[in-house]
């Protein structure tokens, strides 16, 4: 059987942040780290948008500002990201505080889907040639914290320091392990909302801030605008029962003028805390995206902002001609009803907040404007953790969106330096 200094399950930010960061503490290490996926996948891989400004990202409940500042200082040391420059954010700002809203000012920079994927293969590279070993395509199985190894469907591998580093789709990979290993956690937040897609002139704010963070009564948020050579994706999640649902995402391209569709997409989400009684966000949104897939015919659903203002449902031929001058980039999506499939009041509170956004950026309640939905974000297991590097057990030690200490690529990879120091004690 081989064996490791460390093993890091997840290719994504918070492991190659971990990796990273324990050669530059001790470059004589072994390290293996494995992905189920064949090529790295994460945050950077789909649009790779980085935000490096405190809260962002950044679960305050595991962070304060001055830790967060500490290592976001070491992630910019060591990505050198271009900032992007924002224009006119007092006036979108003021607009804002008027109706009890807020915009965020927070440092950018967006490399794009395919700037992503350039970036993971160069840090792929660096770590392939620092030695590091990379077993992409091989999934972990089980761990025994007892006689410390992992078990994947290929092998077993030893470790002296184990990180398990998940993304949101390792969601329910994480709480299997944490069961296994009587981690005690709990997952009652999760994220419920929707995808707008309307055309770039119908929301201007892009052209001077890339993706404006906008934040509204009731736990409404934007998240994720993409703009430019922007498209709406859709990802697929399966329940432990096998049973297939899809939330939708959205993505962009670099910057390229040439190749611009004119488009842009951003979601809307109400975030949903059970307190009492306490119950599973995970199992709330697994029903709720089974609910939209049943009315979608296994796919998402789309309405047109006109037909939702008109209490009809969107047809096929509601997406062409007069004001519905754009095609959805997500053609799959089934045209519909989405007040059918939305719990009434998360759905009241994001009506709210667009007609909040229209009066900011007059023109996103356009007719032609999309909503899509399901857009669900399962990034709120909380383990307990031991001590302030994430250790959940013995030798044993999480990071990333999965499991609960972080929202996005930079928090991921500060979360991954910061279990990186943990793990480093005892070696």
């Amino acid at each position: 059987m081989s064996s490791y200094d460390l093993v890091i399950v997840g290719s994504g930010p918070s492991g190659m942040g971990a990796a990273f960061a324990a050669l530059k503490m001790k470059p004589i290490l072994s390290i293996l780290i494995i992905d189920r996926e064949k090529v790295s996948t994460g945050g950077m891989r789909n649009d790779c948008k980085m935000n490096f400004t405190y809260p962002i990202g950044f679960p305050e409940e595991y962070w304060t500002r001055s830790q967060a500042e500490h290592y976001l200082d070491e992630v910019i040391e060591f990505l050198n990201p271009d900032f992007l420059e924002k224009r006119n954010i007092d006036v979108y700002k003021k607009r804002a505080q008027r109706l009890g809203c807020d915009l965020l000012e927070i440092k950018q920079t967006h490399l794009g889907t395919d700037g992503g994927i350039k970036l993971i293969k160069e840090l792929l590279a660096r770590l392939d040639g620092a030695g590091v070993d990379l077993a992409l395509g091989e999934t972990v199985q089980g761990v025994n914290k007892e006689k410390r190894f992992v078990t994947t469907d290929k092998r077993q591998i030893g470790y002296k320091k184990l990180l398990i580093a998940p993304g949101r789709k390792g969601f329910n990979f994480l709480q299997e392990i944490m069961n296994s290993l009587e981690i005690p956690f709990v997952d009652n937040i999760v994220d419920i909302g929707i995808r707008i897609e309307t055309r770039l002139e119908h929301y201007p704010i892009v052209r001077d801030y890339y993706d404006p963070k906008f934040y509204f009564p009731e736990k409404v948020r934007t998240f994720c605008t993409n703009s430019g050579n922007a498209h709406v994706v859709r990802e697929r999640y399966a329940t432990s029962r096998g049973d297939i649902w899809y939330s939708v995402n959205g993505h962009a391209f670099a910057a390229d003028p040439a190749k611009d569709n004119g488009l842009v997409n951003f979601a809307l989400l109400r975030t949903v805390r059970f307190t009492a009684p306490l119950a599973s966000g995970q199992a709330f949104a697994e029903h709720l995206g089974l609910q939209a897939a049943l009315m979608g015919g296994g796919k998402p659903l789309m309405q047109r902002v006109g037909d939702f203002r008109l209490g009809s449902r969107s047809k096929e031929e509601t997406f062409t001609g007069d004001l519905y001058d754009f095609e959805p980039t997500l053609k799959s999506a089934t045209p519909g009803d989405i007040s059918l499939a939305i719990p009434a009041k998360i759905l009241r509170s994001i009506w709210q907040a667009m007609k909040n956004l229209d009066t900011i950026v007059p023109g996103v309640l356009h007719p032609s404007t999309i909503m899509y939905y399901p857009e669900i974000k399962l990034y709120a297991n909380k383990p307990r953790y031991l001590d302030d590097t994430f250790r959940v057990a013995d030798d044993v030690w999480f990071a990333g969106d999965g499991a609960g200490t972080s929202r996005g690529i930079t928090g991921a990879w500060a979360s991954g330096i910061r279990a990186s120091e943990g793990m480093l004690k005892g070696l």
